[in-house]
């Protein structure tokens, strides 16, 4: 059978979505007010029994690279064993659901009672899904298991690396360890020389955690920004007249911004550091 792991969360929302609804129309059905509620509960859990059975294949086909994630393999094995067992009760449920539909013409009091039968496993059921979601979600946000790596597109992977350096500098800088903040954050810009965001949260860093102005003057020298990126054109400038002002040079961090409120007369961060600069 080909891999599936690629579907893996499609699948799983189809399932969880599927089987909701369909124990809530089994409950309703019991009740005798809602007569369509019945058949759409069993059409709903077995189409949804089918697609937890697709979920754990998918699972099983896509936890290979996740689990090798050093630190990860507990919280992937909670996450296919609650799958497992959701899925396990989910075929007695939909073992039930087709027992009352065959029962249902010549024995309806006996198809009611395993239609109850069916509501109640099927609740157990959901509180199994529901277990099962917790641990995959503390897999995938808590570990970033699969985050960036389920594509296989290396552009994906880079994207995780950025973030977690960027995550990691920030907690760094909240727990006055700048300097090592820094690091990651260069270590990440040094990888990734083309993205001009990175090369610029690197040079801002440059001069506010690093102190050294000088630097992040030099390195915007030799940093490129197209005309036509007006966001970037103005952190760039900002960033410059940060430096400046860093070095004491108040004048020429004013002609700085003059120059940006000249291009971009609506911004309201220009105007801000402009009226800072005026209380000097």
């Amino acid at each position: 059978m080909p891999s599936i792991a690629s579907l893996h969360p499609q699948v799983v929302h189809f399932a969880i979505a599927l089987l909701i609804v369909g124990v809530v129309f089994r409950l309703l059905s019991l009740t005798g007010r809602l007569a369509f509620t019945g058949p759409a509960a069993t059409t709903l859990i077995v189409l949804g029994t089918v697609a937890t059975v697709l979920a754990v294949q998918s699972g099983n086909d896509a936890h290979g690279p996740v689990e090798r994630i050093p630190g990860v393999r507990p919280a992937v094995v909670d996450h296919e064993e609650w799958g497992i067992r959701a899925r396990n009760i989910f075929l007695g449920v939909a073992a039930l659901e087709l027992l009352a539909l065959a029962l249902a013409g010549r024995m309806p009091k006996q198809a009611k009672v395993v239609a109850m039968g069916a509501a109640a496993i099927g609740l157990v059921g959901l509180a199994a899904i529901y277990e099962a979601g917790e641990h995959g979600g503390e897999l995938v946000y808590n570990y970033a298991g699969g985050i960036g790596t389920r594509s296989g597109d290396p552009k994906d992977v880079g994207r995780l690396m950025v973030a977690g350096l960027y995550q990691q500098a920030l907690l760094d800088r909240q727990a006055n360890k700048g300097a090592e903040g820094a690091a990651l954050i260069d270590l990440a810009a040094a990888r990734f020389p083309e993205n001009l965001e990175l090369q610029l949260m690197s040079i801002e860093w440059t001069t506010d955690v690093k102190q050294d102005p000088a630097g992040a003057l030099q390195r915007l020298d030799a940093l490129s920004v197209s005309q036509a990126e007006n966001r970037l054109r103005t952190r760039a400038g900002l960033a410059r007249a940060t430096a400046l002002k860093a070095q004491g040079n108040i004048d020429g961090a004013r002609q700085v911004l003059m120059t940006l409120k000249g291009e971009f007369p609506t911004n309201v961060q220009i105007q801000r550091r402009l009226d800072e600069l005026d209380k000097k």
